[in-house]
């Protein structure tokens, strides 16, 4: 049976910025729902964000397994400890730490972890199809992809690459690897959520508080939608990415 993300109190649009993930995850903010029912769904401390389609948290599963009869929506998830085994269909899939996947919406499955595992998960609650669950290949070969709008860099315009490994029914989830060469981008609007997990390099953000701080490899972070941010990177930057944006 599918459950629904529960209703959590809403932070007001003005303080839509960045967030550290990983502080999230080893922290206690955050609404934890219901435990009841099969604990990959349950077992949850979401970030609180505005009504919508998008619910970003944490999954702790320690030492447990069990069965998804469905999933709600597409979710995309990283490893951040432990070890976990999803099975739906196919082959088996392991996840290790740093290590990150997409399972469908309206799947069934499986799933097993070992002590001590935890995950970082986006899930879009939008139309879902008969798509199987893929791991994130970060080794695969990228193709060249727009540069940020002209009008909104300062210096030399970046070679950017793009391969996108998973994409909603309705084409408004995506997930995947994107590269780039150094730049510098001037504060835009943000009207879409993007996680994003750093592999290589390192990126300077400034929201329209004044607030900054600079993520490197390893990092793992949400923009929010409604966000203003600029980006501010002086060395080749590589990472993961899960993106909601509406058409």
């Amino acid at each position: 049976m599918s459950q629904a993300t529960p209703t959590l109190s809403r932070k007001p649009a003005a303080t839509r910025s960045f967030i550290d993930l990983r502080r999230f995850a080893e922290s206690p903010d955050g609404a934890t729902p219901d435990r009841s029912g099969d604990a990959y769904l349950t077992a949850r401390r979401y970030l609180d964000l505005p009504a919508g389609p998008v619910s970003v948290g944490l999954i702790t599963l320690d030492g447990s397994e069990g069965l998804v009869g469905e999933l709600p929506g597409d979710e995309f998830i990283i490893l951040l400890t432990g070890e976990l085994t999803i099975a739906c269909g196919g082959d088996p899939f392991r996840l290790t730490p740093d290590r990150s996947a997409v399972i469908p919406g309206g799947r069934s499955f499986t799933w097993r972890a070992a002590a001590g595992t935890s995950a970082l998960f986006m899930r879009y609650d939008g139309p879902v199809g008969a798509a199987a669950p893929l791991t994130i290949d970060e080794a695969g070969s990228l193709a060249p992809s727009n540069p940020p709008l002209a009008e909104l860099l300062v210096g030399p315009t970046p070679q950017c690459r793009n391969r996108t490994d998973y994409r909603s029914v309705d084409g408004e989830f995506i997930c995947g690897v994107w590269d780039s060469t150094p730049y510098y981008r001037l504060s835009m609007p943000y009207r879409h959520y993007e996680l994003m997990h750093l592999l290589k390099g390192a990126v300077t953000f400034e929201d329209a508080a004044g607030r900054r701080a600079t993520f490197s490899a390893g990092d793992i972070f949400l923009i929010e939608q409604g966000a203003e941010c600029s980006w501010f990177s002086d060395v080749d930057v590589a990472k993961v990415f899960a993106i909601y944006r509406p058409t």
